[in-house]
């Protein structure tokens, strides 16, 4: 039997594609109301490891929202609320160099904003619908990923004998259409390592909140300025997550399990990323 208040309680958060909860044990689906609006479909609480986990479905059950039409700011939202303040967010990306094939798993340090139209801070002075409203903070996001949550990934990666790219640049484009050649080969000419479509301002968010965030990318394939022929499809990507899947998600149990416990006694800078600075609104 579980307890109830626990089973409505988390401690590390996971977002990404539908499915991945109905591996966990004695899940608890909580729908969950946000001062920004629904997230993207309920929690699902349960338990990896012995930690109990919050997981969303990115996208929505059947995979409904787009790319640019995900309410971010309701996810992180809602999980915090539940108690989580450490966050796994995998992805599917396109490699952005040739030596990264579909099936290679990147954990970035770096990301790129190529996005136009997303809601990306809490802080934008708007008068919430509890009234409350949020002063401007500015928040340093120099290093965008956690430290501690990328050891963790790349260390359970390694241990399933999947090696990853570890560190790396992921820019991040609006979507729902991939790239044109032409872009493509621009962003590998900065450098930049994959290219996706929902690392951010996942990321973003997470350090206003104050959580912990990392995120893991799956290579679905090489983008349009990376190799010849026709360019990526939508097909395409879905036959190599699906082929990879079972693999990701072993690597992110064993990432849970890795992580450390008591969130709140967090050592990284996440965990003080305001600064003593007062957000005018009360966080959950």
């Amino acid at each position: 039997m579980v307890n109830t208040v626990n089973a409505a309680r988390a401690e590390i958060g996971v977002i990404g594609g539908s499915g991945f909860y109905s591996f966990l044990d004695d899940v608890t689906e909580l729908p969950v109301d946000t001062p920004y609006g629904a997230p993207s479909d309920s929690l699902f609480l349960g338990t990896i490891a012995g930690r109990r986990i919050a997981f969303l479905p990115r996208h929505g059950r059947g995979h409904h929202l787009p790319p640019h039409r995900i309410n971010y700011r309701a996810n992180l939202w809602a999980l915090r609320s539940v108690g989580v303040r450490q966050v796994l967010g995998p992805c599917a990306v396109g490699g952005l160099r040739a030596e990264y094939g579909p099936g290679t798993l990147l954990v970035p340090d770096q990301l790129v904003d190529r996005t136009q139209t997303r809601a990306q801070t809490y802080f934008d002075g708007v008068r919430l619908p509890d009234g409350g409203v949020p002063n401007v903070v500015h928040i340093s996001l120099a290093d965008p990923y956690c430290p501690v949550g990328r050891g963790a990934a790349l260390k359970a990666a390694r241990g399933r004998d999947w090696e990853p790219v570890d560190g790396g640049t992921l820019v991040v484009i609006e979507g729902p259409r991939f790239s044109t050649r032409a872009e493509s080969r621009w962003y590998a000419a900065q450098g930049w390592s994959v290219v996706g479509m929902t690392g951010h301002p996942e990321a973003a968010l997470a350090r206003e909140l104050e959580l912990c965030y990392t995120s893991l990318n799956l290579v679905t394939d090489l983008d349009a300025g990376a190799e010849t022929g026709e360019g990526v499809s939508h097909d395409e990507v879905l036959r190599v997550f699906a082929a990879n899947v079972d693999r990701l998600r072993d690597v992110l149990f064993d990432a849970v399990a890795g992580l450390p416990e008591g969130g709140a006694d967090r050592e990284c800078l996440c965990a003080r990323a305001l600064g003593g600075a007062d957000p005018g609104i009360r966080l959950p």
